[in-house]
């Protein structure tokens, strides 16, 4: 790895199929929870200005972070990705 590779948190994987995303999977056990986890992401989303690409079901949501500038992912987008990271753990 090049010392100027950003280091991506754990459980968060380059996005099939696009240059500079990554992505994750959140489960939960019921919709409530992943309807809480939906509403966090958007309070935070709001506050920081940038909005992810997202899908959900029942009982899980897809996260895909996109390279705010440029075409590497930077530490903006590595921050967004431990909050969302943070606040799937305060759910439920």
């Amino acid at each position: 790895m090049a010392d100027s590779e950003l280091v991506v948190p754990s459980g968060w994987e380059p996005a099939k199929g696009a240059a500079a995303s990554i992505s994750k999977q959140f489960k939960f056990d019921r919709y409530g929870i992943t309807r809480e986890f939906l509403d966090r992401v958007a309070e935070l989303s709001d506050a920081d200005g940038y909005h992810p690409n997202i899908s959900f079901g029942t009982t899980y949501v897809n996260i895909t972070i996109h390279a705010r500038e440029g075409e590497e992912l930077g530490e903006a987008d590595r921050q967004f990705a431990l909050e969302v990271d943070r606040l799937a753990g305060e759910v439920g």
